[in-house]
């Protein structure tokens, strides 16, 4: 079975390698594009929504193919069979417009729509319910320049980004699939420490804490979200994903640093919700004084504010430069630092201060956002 996934662009070698872990077998990687394409049964399918921490949808590709005009959007869906749809669930056509076209998504969106229900009446002689606000069953039609992409939304609507366990938001809380994709960059070994010293509402901390106890997202998306493959395929096949949990409680060396108290309140809670708030340590503090804090750290990811957020280019140019110094004095020989941040031009005067080494830096899609990410060492 032919599937692809979707996630936050620039991530998505790292996403390959979660794949291939968990049985996928990758066929084609869009970088920079939010895009894997790849191979897999249906266990696998379900495993990904269950276990993976770096992707946002995975799709059930139909279609793949080049397109010039609705007309060739209405052929390609109504050729397709859709008579595994059971006759007594709604759908919803999901479209998404990238390029310039004559027409926009919301014209995919009708005419999609319009040939998938004559395809189902022509075959089974039964018009198909639509249910734009809580469908069964929820089709990708995606026109990216002139290529055109069916797929069978296995997520959902909410995408697997939303975890769950989220009860406090803080006003700009890093998505979760992303925080993962930079634990994995900077592969935390079960023996090291982790630190988040701008931890806000604790997100990387949470990530970190559920990588290492082996705790799977779906556990605490099932029972807020749910999952759409269930509606095509029967609960059956989660259980079946479910038997392979295999979660340990184990205390682990993770510290989030945040100086304001209201955002450590904040993330002691959505720590209790994610059932890790016994192995995160949270200290009031200030990230730019590291140092008087810890001794030694192994791995550091974080997430700190831009200038959109902060406001005064000297104060953010500041921060960087006394935060990256302070890390330096707590790193040795086998330590890293992730960074993500959108002031990529500050990032770097303050990476050249500290005369840390960059040992890789990409570009990451984050909200809109155009960031870039940096693995340091010394």
């Amino acid at each position: 079975m032919e599937l692809y996934s979707t996630l936050s662009p620039g991530l998505e070698k790292i996403a390959k390698e979660e794949i291939e872990s968990l049985g996928g077998k990758v066929k084609e990687i869009r970088e920079e594009r939010g895009r894997v394409f790849f191979e897999g049964d249906l266990k696998v399918m379900a495993k990904l929504n269950y276990f993976s921490r770096t992707l946002e949808r995975i799709n059930i590709l139909l279609y793949r193919g080049e397109v010039e005009s609705l007309e060739d959007i209405y052929e390609v869906i109504y050729n397709l069979d859709w008579t595994f749809i059971d006759e007594n669930k709604s759908f919803a056509i999901r479209p998404l417009r990238v390029g310039s076209h004559n027409f926009t998504s919301i014209d995919i969106g009708r005419v999609a729509g319009e040939a998938l229900i004559k395809s189902y009446l022509r075959d089974k002689n039964v018009r198909l319910k639509v249910n734009l606000d809580e469908p069964d069953v929820i089709v990708r039609v995606e026109l990216i320049h002139n290529e055109l992409l069916v797929g069978l939304d296995t997520t959902g609507d909410i995408a697997l980004d939303k975890r769950g366990y989220r009860v406090y938001n803080h006003l700009a809380h890093l998505n979760s699939t992303i925080a993962a994709s930079l634990i994995y960059l900077g592969n935390f070994r079960e023996y090291e420490s982790l630190l988040d010293p701008m931890c806000g509402s604790a997100t990387i901390l949470i990530e970190g804490a559920l990588i290492r106890r082996n705790i799977p997202p779906g556990i605490f998306r099932e029972r807020k979200y749910g999952f759409s493959f269930l509606n095509l395929f029967g609960r059956e096949l989660l259980e079946d994903v479910k038997r392979e949990v295999n979660i340990n409680y184990e205390k682990y060396l993770i510290y989030g640093i945040d100086k304001n108290p209201k955002f450590l309140e904040g993330a002691k809670r959505n720590l209790e919700s994610a059932m890790v708030d016994d192995t995160v340590n949270l200290i009031l503090g200030d990230a730019t004084k590291i140092d008087k804090i810890f001794n030694e750290v192994d791995l550091v990811v974080v997430n700190p504010p831009y200038g959109i957020r902060l406001g005064k280019k000297r104060l953010l140019r500041e921060l960087y430069n006394n935060f990256l110094l302070s890390v330096k004095r707590v790193m040795h020989g086998n330590s890293r630092v992730i960074c993500i941040t959108a002031e990529t031009k500050l990032f770097e005067e303050a990476i050249a201060k500290a005369d840390l080494t960059v040992k890789e830096k990409f570009n990451v899609k984050f909200g809109g956002l155009s960031t870039k990410v940096y693995y340091l060492t010394l």
